[in-house]
């Protein structure tokens, strides 16, 4: 049992410090406190209430209380619960289903004045969103664990582009950027609330308590749309794709949420289309090839890279090397998109993202993709599906890919 003069902080870097009996958070790391005032367990959960929890505090006669509160219920580098990829919504009176929104994953905590949002793998986003952080800290729940998607929306509907343009390490522009590209939250899943851990419940539960908490809400701040009627999740598959979400999930209304655990359903609209070779990129060790670079004609004749796709065997990718050799060349490429080019994401990394090798357009293939980004460029890396000796490269155009009826985001939401 600890003493009070023992007080440290959590494995968080959180730490409390008594002043005239108030507590107040501070990032100490691991330092030892003094002595605290002399509280009872009673009076130090309800001031608990009002800011981060920690783990264990002594309190008045030798007494430890565990404040599992938010912080420590819900481990801040906990991994969400994932979805596995289906050609097909599954059928059944168990499943519910919503909208696939295309963003970042974030899990935002609110403990008191405290908020902070975490992507997958750990990743801290607070800073780069002050608009969400504000808007969260306008709910009337003082102590609740999200899960949902942080999303930008344009012109056209979802911008995934304009979103990660707003990861910046410059504060100025973080600020900037919050304003004339204002990202929002989508939240579809609630797992704390006032201290308690919802994540053991069934999801039909935990989304009567989400409806509940975060009811009437605006301002940056949206619940994702529910069905239960997978004739209205297949109308939502066709219609929403227009305003850029990726497809539609299916969740087992009676499951616990499970993190780290793939065990939600994901439909995503593939579609196939036959693209130019204009290049590849090595392996990592530089033996081997590792991934063929595309491109596409414009009307105008113009070539353009639009992605890539390294869906190949080990043995594949050597024995290509040897298909592409006698192909080395000018790769057509003139005033069009060109790959390379670096970004804050390859910044750093011994040129090995940026660099590539040029083949003459003489090549055809034909991949799988589930987006073209902002009309110009595959949103993932491709599925390779065949090559296309019947198909000559100047076929290979934009004008194959479809493009969605335009539907508004706002309209989603109802």
């Amino acid at each position: 049992m600890r003493k009070p003069a023992e007080w440290r902080a959590s494995k968080l870097g959180w730490g409390v410090c008594f002043n005239s009996a108030r507590l107040t958070a501070q990032t100490y790391g691991s330092t030892a406190f003094g002595q605290p005032q002399d509280l009872d367990a009673v009076n130090v959960i309800a001031l608990m209430a009002a800011g981060p929890s920690f783990l264990t505090v002594a309190t008045k006669g030798q007494k430890c209380v565990n404040l599992t509160g938010l912080s420590l219920t819900i481990p801040i580098d906990m991994e969400p619960m994932l979805a596995t990829a289906m050609p097909e919504l599954p059928e059944g009176d168990h499943w519910d289903y919503e909208p696939k929104w295309d963003g970042f994953r974030v899990i935002a905590h609110r403990v008191g004045a405290e908020i902070t949002l975490i992507s997958r793998g750990a990743r801290p986003m607070t800073r780069y969103f002050p608009e969400i952080v504000a808007a969260l800290g306008r709910l009337g729940e003082q102590s609740l664990v999200l899960d949902g998607e942080v999303i930008v929306i344009g012109p056209e509907g979802l911008d995934f582009d304009a979103l990660l343009q707003r990861v910046h390490p410059a504060d100025s522009r973080v600020l900037m950027l919050s304003h004339k590209t204002p990202a929002a939250y989508v939240a579809f899943d609630l797992l704390a609330r006032g201290g308690r851990d919802l994540r053991g419940l069934p999801l039909r539960e935990r989304r009567a308590e989400l409806e509940s908490a975060l009811s009437g809400v605006s301002g940056g701040i949206n619940l994702t749309p529910r069905t239960s009627d997978r004739a209205q999740a297949v109308r939502w598959f066709e219609l929403f794709e227009g305003a850029g979400l990726d497809g539609v999930m299916a969740k087992n209304w009676e499951q616990p949420y499970i993190p780290g655990k793939r065990a939600w359903i994901k439909v995503k609209h593939e579609r196939t289309a036959d693209c130019v070779v204009i290049g590849f990129r090595w392996s990592t060790d530089g033996t081997a090839l590792g991934s063929l670079l595309l491109g596409l004609y414009d009307d105008m004749g113009e070539l353009h890279y639009v992605g890539h796709t390294s869906s190949f065997s080990a043995a594949e990718k050597r024995q290509l090397l040897d298909l592409l050799e006698p192909m080395r060349g000018d790769s057509g490429i003139a005033q069009g998109r060109a790959p390379g080019g670096l970004s804050r994401w390859s910044r750093g990394k011994d040129g090995k993202e940026t660099n590539w090798e040029s083949l003459r357009p003489e090549l055809t293939c034909e991949v799988a993709y589930d987006k073209l980004q902002g009309g110009h460029r595959f949103r993932h890396a491709t599925r390779f599906m065949r090559w296309r000796p019947d198909k000559p490269p100047a076929e290979c155009k934009f004008d194959q890919i479809p493009t969605p009826s335009p539907h508004a985001v706002d309209a989603i939401f109802g």
